[in-house]
Parts: structure tokens; C-alpha cells; sequence
């Protein structure tokens, strides 16, 4: 993949000029809505956003643009606007094909190792309390993060991932009074106006019993996955997710769900 080059800013940075695209995509500019997309499905189906994948090489391409002044921070391009990008992977012995696309074009393409992402972080919470059949809750996810980036000193868009989990796994549309998304909104606000790093409330404040303040919960879904992703990513400055938090533990255990509902074992069981 090409990096995003170094060019005269009489005209921005097109798909062309970063991936080997043809046809109207190829003429079309970065922006930096399509640059969002992408990152949201990377998130969603890998837990992060790939090291020089393609929605590093469009953020990186799509900055250059804005700052420039060439497109608008709310640009899309009709190809990722209307036809979508997409994320697939194709399953192998011992490695997995991760294949990214945008308009239906493919534009990047690269293998990576089996299993994508280590179920570690919930070996002591999936089905611990009581899932359903076993799968992993949104409330344990959000557990899953207290380990994964219990350090991490709570910020907006932590708040607002966290806000969208708690309306997922309970189905109301306000904040539970007391709940995780109260206590982390209110982490936030108090964050930003502290400036000792030892005095900021961390995440791990906040998530380490996340299934116990929520007044209801339920196996965490693709779905599930993108929203939060995408609340988490609406408010970040950069528009990125942290690798290790709330959208990524959410992610990794919808892809888990996934796995043990397609497994073979699992046939039939959905009508059970």
C-alpha cells in the first residue's frame, strides 16, 4: 500500500494515489467521513484500527485534505456514501484473510494470525453470570475493558462508548440515574478540568462492575459493536478509538458471540 505522498495542494489526495483502485474511485478525494467508515468497520470487525491498514492510510490521506482546505470535515464520497465500505474475512488454516473495501472495490488485502484477536480478557467473565448460553454481555465487555484499559483516565469519548453500551444492553433511550454512563459523563466533565493525571477518575473506576449498574443486560452483538464504535469515534478530536478500550472489548466480544453461535455445536440452538 502507498503511503500518502507528498504533493503540490492544488489538488487533494485521491484514492488513486494511495491504493491501486481504478475507474471513478481512483479520481475521487479522501474525505474524511469515508475515513471514519472505514475505521468504525476495521474496529468492529478487528477490535482496532490496523497498523497501516486502510483506514490509516485514508485518515492520514483525509487530514492532509482538510487541513488543506481541499474538502470539508463532513465530506463523503458518493462510493463510501452510497454503496458502503465493507470489511470481510476469509478463514484459513492457521491464518485469517482480512480483505477491505470501498465501492465494492478491493483496496487493501493482508492475512493475519489465527485466532484474530486472543479471547483472554474474558476467559473469567463470558457466561460467568449467566449470559445467554454462555455468550459474553455488554456488561461483561465493559468489565473486560476495566482490565484491558483500567488505567486510562476517562475522557468524552470513553463517556459516550460507555452511554451507548448501557442503552444497547438495557434498551432505554436516558441515562440509568446512578449507572455506568452517569458515573462516566461525570468522570469526564471532572477529567477535564483536573490537571494531575493521579487525581483523574479511570475507566477502571467506573467499568470494574459494570454488569452490576446495569438494570438489565444481554449478549453483546455485531450491531452493538458498530454503535459503540462509533459513538466512541464521533467524540474524539482525531476520530480514532483506543486500541485497547470500550468500542474494542465490545468488538471482541460480538466477534466471539459470532464465533460460538456459528459454531457446529451450536446448530439448532437458537431455537431452543
Amino acid at each position: 500500500m502507498n503511503q500518502a505522498p507528498e504533493r503540490s495542494q492544488q489538488e487533494p489526495i485521491k484514492y488513486g494515489d494511495v491504493f491501486q483502485v481504478q475507474g471513478e474511485l481512483a479520481e475521487k478525494a479522501v474525505t474524511p467521513r469515508d475515513a471514519a467508515m472505514m475505521q468504525s468497520a476495521e474496529n468492529a470487525m478487528l477490535g482496532h484500527i490496523q497498523k497501516g491498514g486502510a483506514a490509516s492510510t485514508m485518515t492520514s490521506a483525509a487530514m492532509r485534505n482538510e487541513r488543506a482546505g481541499l474538502v470539508d470535515h463532513n465530506d463523503i464520497s458518493d462510493d463510501a456514501g452510497l454503496r458502503g465500505v465493507s470489511i470481510t474475512e476469509t478463514d484459513l488454516p492457521g491464518k485469517r484473510i482480512i480483505t477491505e473495501s470501498i465501492g465494492g472495490q478491493v483496496v487493501d488485502q493482508y492475512s493475519q494470525r489465527a485466532p484474530l484477536a486472543p479471547p483472554s480478557m474474558f476467559e473469567q467473565l463470558g457466561g460467568a453470570r449467566g449470559g445467554r448460553s454462555g455468550a459474553i454481555t455488554i456488561g461483561e465487555a465493559l468489565e473486560a475493558t476495566a482490565r484491558t484499559a483500567g488505567q486510562k483516565p476517562v475522557v468524552w469519548s470513553d463517556a459516550a462508548a460507555i452511554q451507548a453500551a448501557e442503552v444497547r444492553a438495557t434498551g432505554r433511550i436516558n441515562i440509568v440515574p446512578g449507572g455506568v454512563a452517569a458515573a462516566a459523563q461525570s468522570a469526564a466533565s471532572l477529567n477535564a478540568r483536573t490537571t494531575k493525571e493521579e487525581d483523574k477518575t479511570k475507566l477502571v473506576d467506573i467499568l470494574a462492575d459494570a454488569t452490576l449498574k446495569l438494570p438489565s443486560d444481554r449478549p453483546v452483538t455485531r450491531r452493538d459493536a458498530e454503535g459503540v464504535t462509533g459513538a466512541e469515534m464521533r467524540n474524539d478530536p482525531f476520530l480514532t478509538t483506543h486500541p485497547t478500550g470500550v468500542s474494542a472489548s465490545v468488538a471482541a466480544a460480538a466477534r466471539l458471540n459470532q464465533k460460538k453461535l456459528s459454531s457446529p455445536e451450536r446448530e439448532g440452538e437458537e431455537g431452543i
